[in-house]
């Protein structure tokens, strides 16, 4: 058979392989769990026949992009039509479930009127003639947010901003009866628990029945997790949504848990580079089940916080689509997306965040050696007067930046200004759009309560800490978060009685936590330190044009840490535990 242009396109090690960066560590690894074989001839026949035509007609095939969970591909026909295949990687997991749930949700969201790209066809097992699951969608035409975010006058962000709040407020309209993530009820195994969804007016093109199934949080499958026989959900209340993560973990360290070095490198020395018990941190996790019941908002004004609300799981620039005018035309990666309580989905996006307005923790009447980096304050949104101060305001954020001009700013400086007017315009086109949910940001302790849930349901990676103090502070804030006053001794109580904390730490535990809590966090800022110098995120990933150059950075940064040790065993200790050296992560999956 001749080759076609299709062919021609599509080098096979292009479309198997990941090509669009490299890692400075554990590269072989990051690169397996990427690589993707499938029969390409087939996908394109399959692809071809999802939308009615023949795989005679296909004239083009190439890599389009590809992220940490899938690559994507772009498909030309003869005809001009093109639209976009996308296939998840090895190690993107429970593969049938996301495939399911993305589709669900991108088509429940299209029927509700939301730019979401049409689904043509998709497979959520690998059992068909192409050996992989996929799912064929339409390609969204425009400008991807992320190719120009950085380029836009502060106005034009504004723009931006707003019509980004005023879609996040219909979706947070959205009613359902359950918390957990969308499916239809065909594509559900029946082995999993399901709530219906009663059909609405919307235009449901397929008019398949929708369903409410198992949560597919990323955090509640990874690694030897995924076959553990617990509880993901549906939640039919919010005690459910806040507690299987935290079950889910216990399970897992009951079964695979071992002591462990912290998984963040830098972390070890703050542990004199001892393993952590995993039997300490299933404790601390116990202590999380038994303040869970008292995590729930109970106030008289408080229902509208317990209401399943849905939003973007990855709501950031190179997931928006616009038009030449900015307006959003397609919102477009949906994989992992959930309904939760709306006190638990609240929150800033994190590409708008400032970390630095608002920090959550103790007053330094509390714990003075953090008290630099933890405040009493623990909201995300600030006051009504915090939101309208003018740039003036902003200006003086910055410290001692404001005595320059903007043109002489760093580059961090300019970048900490930007995040600030962000987070405050975000603040306040919530409070203006999206009223309930601004409410939610407002409620007090609504970041503690967030950030308990996620540290508890977290994969354990030889952390006993970070949990555990934030058990402090909510132990030493009781009276506010509860309105009781009483602090119960025992510490062992295995349910929140509403009226006393059923937990609690002695002044030398909780000096000791704190110590090295404030550690860790300092140990993670050289980190991220360490990755801007060398010029790498997350898990040492660069582009491949500038890996070489990462790599020597990388070893400079290394040859300068060894001449500064002070002995042969702190050496000994960098060579074992080096930052940006191979190490194995089998024991943390």
């Amino acid at each position: 058979m001749p080759q076609t242009d299709a062919d021609a396109d599509a080098n096979a090690d292009d479309c198997f392989e990941y090509t669009t960066g490299k890692w400075i560590y554990n590269d072989a690894l990051r690169h397996s769990e990427r690589r993707k074989i499938f029969n390409i001839p087939e996908l394109k026949r399959l692809a071809a026949h999802s939308i009615n035509q023949s795989e005679n007609d296909l004239t083009g095939f190439k890599k389009l992009a590809e992220g940490g969970f899938n690559r994507t591909f772009l498909i030309t026909m003869r005809d001009g039509f093109q639209f976009v295949a996308r296939i998840p990687f090895p190690v993107t997991e429970p593969k049938s479930l996301l495939i399911a749930n993305e589709v669900a949700t991108m088509d429940f969201l299209r029927s509700h009127g939301f730019p979401i790209p049409r689904v043509f066809g998709y497979s959520t097992a690998a059992d068909n003639p192409a050996g992989t699951e996929y799912i064929f969608m339409e390609l969204v035409t425009g400008t991807n947010l992320g190719d120009v975010w950085f380029n836009l006058s502060e106005q034009e962000q504004t723009t931006i901003i707003t019509n980004l709040v005023q879609i996040e407020s219909k979706l947070m309209a959205l009613r359902f009866p359950a918390s957990g993530s969308l499916y239809y009820c065909d594509d559900l195994p029946n082995t999993y628990p399901r709530i219906l969804i009663q059909p609405s007016n919307a235009n449901n093109e397929n008019s398949k029945q929708f369903c409410i199934g198992p949560d597919t949080s990323f955090r509640l499958w990874f690694g030897k997790r995924l076959n553990l026989n617990v509880e993901r959900g549906p939640y039919q209340d919010c005690f459910a949504a806040l507690t299987t993560g935290a079950t889910k973990e216990i399970a897992y360290l009951s079964e695979f848990g071992k002591p462990l070095l912290p998984f963040q490198r830098l972390r070890r020395e703050v542990h004199a580079y001892e393993p952590q018990s995993h039997k300490d941190h299933i404790q601390n996790l116990k202590k999380y089940l038994a303040i869970a019941p008292d995590l729930i908002p109970n106030g008289e004004t408080d229902q509208y916080l317990h209401r399943p609300v849905i939003r973007h799981p990855d709501l950031q620039p190179n997931n928006v689509i616009v038009t030449e005018s900015l307006q959003v035309k397609g919102l477009i990666d949906w994989q992992h997306s959930t309904i939760l309580p709306l006190f638990l989905q609240s929150g800033i996006p994190l590409s708008v965040k400032s970390q630095d307005i608002v920090e959550p923790g103790l007053s330094s009447k509390e714990s003075e050696p953090i008290s630099s980096s933890l405040s009493h304050s623990d909201n995300d949104s600030g006051s009504e007067s915090d939101i309208d101060n003018d740039s003036d305001d902003l200006l003086q954020l910055v410290g001692d930046s404001t005595s320059k001009p903007r043109h002489h700013w760093t580059s961090k400086e300019l970048e900490i200004f930007r995040r600030r007017r962000l987070h405050r315009e975000y603040l306040r086109q919530t409070a203006k759009l999206n009223p309930e949910h601004y409410a939610a940001l407002s409620e007090k302790y609504n970041k503690l309560r967030r950030r308990l849930w996620h540290h508890a349901g977290d994969p354990w990676e030889g952390d006993t800490i970070t949990l555990k103090s934030d058990l402090i502070v909510l132990s030493r804030r009781w009276a506010d978060i509860t309105g009781n006053t009483d602090v119960d001794s025992d510490a062992d109580s295995d349910t929140g009685t509403g009226t006393t904390c059923p937990i609690s730490f002695s002044d030398a535990e909780i000096g000791e936590c704190l110590r090295l809590n404030a550690a860790q966090v300092e140990a993670d800022e050289q980190l991220q330190e360490c990755q801007d110098i060398v010029g790498v995120a997350g898990e040492g990933w660069t582009p491949i044009a500038s890996y070489e150059k990462a790599k020597a950075r990388a070893a400079k940064l290394k040859m300068e840490a060894f001449q500064a040790a002070e002995s042969d065993e702190e050496r000994r200790r960098l060579e074992e535990n080096w930052i940006f050296d191979d190490f194995d992560e089998v024991d943390y999956t």
